[in-house]
């Protein structure tokens, strides 16, 4: 079985658009204990990549550690060949957190604003209708404060903020949280577009089902470590079913 020997290491930087090396993180109050346990992983720049495993992985851990929003105890890591502790690094990403709570006196349009200013983008009213419409919001969304918006609404928006901001990585923590069926398939049609405009992706997830629709590649992250990495087929044909579920469980319990 592929236990996280990740070919794409040996990609030129500019060609890698996040990279891990050998990370360690240890909670000073839990020394015992390897948030991220030796982790080495690369997502190669303009593919659909998805980090999967159970709540306490080490995924947003992971993300964080990316973000510079915590400190790795050992290795290192870089966004497009840049090190990660860097304000450089960062002006290349645009992230969704999966705990997305925005200001709720906030207007839509203010919130969608100010993320596209930070990101030094110029607002287009047209492009961000159109993006709304896209994932089934009317235009009349951007009136509304952020706390009249539901569960769905609210994640919706935060995506279109993202996906507005024209950054090469988007790092979305579990994207379809609190999604309806119908918001799930435009939210991956969003994606796959990104996708074909030569943005890279970069999601945590739970749903198997999503992986196998989007992701060019993905890693199985448990305790800490990368159990694998590679395509779904390789990752089905490691344990030879074609059930994600199936492939999952051997990959954590083997």
């Amino acid at each position: 079985m592929n236990t996280g020997q990740d070919p794409v290491q040996e990609n030129s930087p500019a060609n890698v658009a996040l990279r891990a090396t050998n990370v360690e993180k240890i909670y000073p109050t839990r020394p015992d204990f390897k948030a991220l346990n030796d982790v080495s992983l690369s997502v190669a720049a303009g593919e659909c990549f998805a980090l999967v495993g159970v709540n306490g992985a080490g995924k947003t851990t992971l993300i964080k550690s990316w973000l510079n929003l915590t400190q790795v105890s050992r290795g290192s890591l870089a966004i497009f060949g840049v090190d990660a502790t860097t304000l450089e690094a960062r002006t290349q990403l645009a992230y969704m957190p999966e705990r997305f709570a925005p200001h709720g006196w906030l207007k839509t349009r203010d919130y969608i604003q100010l993320v596209l200013s930070l990101h030094g983008v110029a607002w287009s009213e047209a492009d961000a209708v159109q993006t709304l419409s896209d994932m089934g919001l009317q235009a009349g969304v951007l009136k509304l404060a952020m706390r009249e918006c539901s569960k769905g609404m609210s994640q919706k928006i935060g995506l279109a903020a993202a996906f507005l901001s024209k950054r090469e990585l988007l790092i979305l923590d579990e994207p379809m949280s609190g999604l309806d069926p119908i918001s799930r398939v435009q939210v991956k049609g969003l994606i796959r577009r990104m996708r074909e405009l030569g943005r890279t992706v970069f999601m945590c997830t739970h749903a198997l089902g999503d992986v196998g629709e989007l992701a060019d590649r993905l890693a199985v992250m448990h305790g800490g470590e990368i159990r694998f990495v590679g395509t779904v087929p390789e990752w089905l044909a490691a344990h030879n079913t074609d059930n994600l579920e199936l492939a999952y469980l051997a990959t954590v319990q083997g």
